[in-house]
This record gives structure tokens, C-alpha cells and sequence, in this order.
């Protein structure tokens, strides 16, 4: 069985590769490898605005009703509010039923642990190994001891005191615009900055199940950029589907993405004595000019494979508290188990409010150097990345970039994509570099 698990749970093409038969089957395994040992018989299922998103929570739902073990569902809500319910309603563990930044076609299911947390790549592989088995060995209980599907009716108010609860004071005297793309933030987002007293405009927060992520949201940012201009706001906040990431807009309507934020929250962690060991991780797509900035400030970075969990579990294993990713997925373990675009939201708009900076000023702390990278669509990964020409291709790019650069190719962990990303303060030299590994992928 081809391993299902991809960098952030279960991807696919809904009713096509992501089935209910599947969201079933998942449903039963997942239930049985969570709720064991006296585990709560309990799990937490959410989901983004997706319109494929009713059908596979039925299935998921039922799946995980037949072995016996209830649902809470919770309806549409952020990513990050399943990890943190999942310990508040003391269950078993949580389902997100998202693909994320993904399109309206895609859709996924990830699990959280009892603690929050996403589950391990041997925890995966307990389920995956139940799937393989079908129905040897998972309970089918009858009568009384089937599972309740149960809804919880103040997740949003829950979730929305906790993110009120990790800065001090207010946001008055702040105008955002904040884009939910159309996804699962376009009821939390508004409200949490209006109770914190912003001045708030919501764009693209009227999702019909079909537009999520289309042309907004943290992916398409143009229409933030204009809105903030447009309505001479302080700056812009743009979500993704499943609301785990952040990237912001300056009043100039320039984009401020996750490395600077990044530099922005570190430096001031680092001088209010809340960055343990002076260090954050972040992974090699990060741009230059992070590492710059925090060699500067005499914060030390960690360096990790592209993708949030791989982060995290750098951040566990070194007693550091706070990393990310450039795509706006940044942890503050000092608060939540997960990614959190709103939480990543409240601690920036909370250094502009202690500091009396405007986001561009505090943006300008790091120099973005010039990074140029396109996706290619591909048919097989693997093929591609164990490819020799390739190797040899890239090989003889970084000599040419001569130490003033550097290249990386890397499959997407959710989509039949290869990532070609060169950087370097050559514009013209990384377009030349480029084009031409682009080409070479095209052709494997």
C-alpha cells in the first residue's frame, strides 16, 4: 500500500483520490489508534468552507462512530482551534478535515494527539497499518456502545478567548483590512481584532464552497495590497483556507511575509527576555536576509526540511520556542502546540502596539534578498528528485552562482509539484538559472 501520509496528513482530489470510502476507513483507524490505552472515547472534528468538506465529515464522522468512540464536531473553524480543543474538551485527539492553501477540488484530513500536537510519523504509521489490515482486529460495537456525534456549540468562543488571552492589552487606534480567504477564519479573524478594539475591514469572508482560496488569502495577496492602499489602513492581514498561516501587507500596500514577521516577533521576544537560548527555527527555504538579521541581533537559527512539523520537532528537541516558515506557518510554542495565523496575527499587531513602530519600519529590519522560485507540475516526484541530469544540473548552477547564491529543488509534500527556488542578489543570473533547471524538470 502506497504510504498515504504526506507532510500534513492525508491530500487529495476529493470524491477521486480522497474518498468517503477512504474518509470512513481513516475515521475507524484513526479513532482506534487514538482512543486506546483509556484514552477519552472522544475526538474533535473540524473542517474548512470546502464543499466537499459536509461529505467526508459524514463519512470521517461515521467511521469513527462505528468503532465506538464519539465525535464533537465543532463545524468550520481555524486549523489551530482543533489542536487547542482537542486539549480543552479532554478527547482523544483531533481531525481537521483541509487542504489548506490547496484549491476548492483538494481536500485532506489531519489528526492531532491528545496534547495538541501532530501525530507522529510512528503514530501515522500505526494507522496506516490498521487501514492495510481493513477490518481485522477494529472493534464494531453494537447497541449502546456505538458512538454519538455531539456538537459543540462555543468552539468560535473558546477559541477566540484563548487568542484574546495571549497578548496584553488592546489593538485600539489600529485600522486593518484582513483577508480570510474566503476560508475557515472569515467569522474568528474579524471578530477577535474587532473585540481587541481595531478598526477592522473583512475582504473575501463570504465563502460559498467553491471560492476558497481563489484569488485571495495569504496565496494570492494582490487584492490585500490594493484594499489596504485603498482604504488607508495601517496594514493587512491575509489567512490561507485553514487559517495556519499569516502573511502581512504594509500601508503601502507591500508584502511583509513570514521571514520578516519572523525577525520582527523574534527580536522583540529577544528583548523582553522570552526567547530561551536566543535561538528560532526555520527551514531551508528561508531567506538569506533572516539569517542575516538574526546574526545581527545575536539570535542563533536553526535549520530544518521544509514544513512545519519538521520545525516543531526541531523546537522540541532543542528547548527553543518560536520558528517557522517563510509561507507565513510560524509557531509560538509559548502558546499553542500548532501554526496559527491568527495567533502569529494578535503577537505582530502586539509589537506594533508595545513599540510605536509602523509594520514597514519593522519590516525593514531584514533585507529580503532577490529569491526567484517557480513550481513545476510534475508526474512522478521521485523520478524527478533521483534523477542524475538533474543533480549534475544543479551542480554546475551553484558553481556558477560562485558562492554569491544558492539553489534548492524539493518535491511539494501535498501536491504532484517540484519546487525550483534559486536565490542570490542577481535577479537576471537566478531568472537564467532558473528557467533552465525548470526545463530540465519539465523534460524528466
Amino acid at each position: 500500500m502506497t504510504r498515504l501520509f504526506g507532510t500534513d496528513g492525508v491530500r487529495g482530489v476529493a470524491n477521486k483520490d480522497l474518498t468517503p470510502e477512504l474518509a470512513y476507513r481513516l475515521g475507524r483507524a484513526g479513532a482506534c489508534a487514538l482512543a486506546e490505552g483509556g484514552a477519552p472515547g472522544r475526538l474533535v472534528v473540524g473542517r474548512d468552507t470546502r464543499i466537499s468538506g459536509d461529505m467526508l465529515e459524514a463519512a470521517l464522522s461515521a467511521g469513527i462512530c462505528s468503532a465506538g468512540v464519539d465525535v464533537l464536531t465543532v463545524g468550520v473553524i481555524p486549523t489551530p482551534a482543533i489542536a487547542l480543543l482537542t486539549g480543552e474538551l479532554d478527547a482523544a485527539g483531533g481531525v481537521v478535515i483541509s487542504a489548506s492553501h490547496n484549491p476548492v477540488e483538494d481536500n485532506g484530513i489531519k489528526f492531532f494527539g491528545p496534547s495538541g500536537y501532530k501525530l507522529t510519523d510512528d503514530k501515522e504509521q500505526q494507522i496506516e497499518k490498521l487501514l492495510q489490515n481493513g477490518d481485522a482486529g477494529l472493534p464494531s460495537p453494537v447497541g449502546a456502545a456505538v458512538g454519538r456525534i455531539q456538537r459543540v456549540t462555543d468552539a468560535d468562543d473558546r477559541y477566540i478567548a484563548f487568542l484574546k488571552g495571549t497578548i496584553a492589552g488592546d489593538l485600539g487606534g489600529l485600522k486593518v483590512v484582513v483577508d480570510c480567504a474566503n476560508g475557515a477564519a472569515y467569522r474568528v479573524a474579524p471578530r477577535v481584532l474587532a473585540e481587541l478594539g481595531a478598526e477592522v475591514t473583512a475582504i473575501f469572508n463570504t465563502p460559498d464552497g467553491v471560492n476558497i482560496n481563489a484569488g485571495c488569502g495569504s496565496t494570492h495577496p494582490e487584492k490585500l495590497c490594493d484594499a489596504v492602499v485603498r482604504h488607508g489602513a495601517d496594514l493587512g492581514l491575509a489567512h490561507d483556507g485553514d487559517a495556519d498561516r499569516l502573511i502581512a501587507v504594509d500601508h503601502q500596500g507591500r508584502l511583509v511575509d513570514g521571514d520578516q514577521i519572523m525577525v520582527i516577533c523574534a527580536r522583540h521576544l529577544k528583548s523582553q527576555n522570552r526567547l530561551p537560548q536566543n535561538t528560532v527555527a526555520v527551514t531551508v527555504m528561508s531567506n538569506l536576509g533572516l539569517h542575516l538579521a538574526m546574526r545581527e541581533a545575536g539570535i542563533e537559527v536553526l535549520q530544518t526540511k521544509v514544513g512545519d512539523r519538521y520545525v516543531l520537532e526541531e523546537l522540541l528537541h532543542s528547548g527553543a520556542v518560536f520558528g517557522g516558515e517563510q509561507s507565513g506557518h510560524i509557531l509560538f510554542l509559548e502558546h499553542s502546540s500548532t501554526g496559527d495565523g491568527l495567533l502569529t496575527a494578535l503577537q505582530l499587531l502586539a509589537v506594533i502596539k508595545a513599540t510605536g513602530r509602523s509594520l514597514a519600519e519593522l519590516a525593514g529590519q531584514m533585507e529580503r534578498l532577490p529569491q526567484l522560485l517557480e513550481n513545476v507540475r510534475v508526474a512522478d516526484k521521485h523520478r524527478v528528485m533521483t534523477s542524475s541530469v538533474l543533480e549534475q544540473s544543479i551542480a554546475e548552477m551553484e558553481r556558477q552562482l560562485a558562492g554569491q547564491g544558492r539553489i534548492l529543488v524539493r518535491p511539494s509534500g501535498t501536491e504532484s509539484l517540484v519546487r525550483v527556488m534559486a536565490e542570490g542578489r542577481d535577479m537576471e543570473q537566478l531568472r537564467a538559472v532558473v528557467g533552465e533547471l525548470v526545463h530540465i524538470v519539465e523534460g524528466l
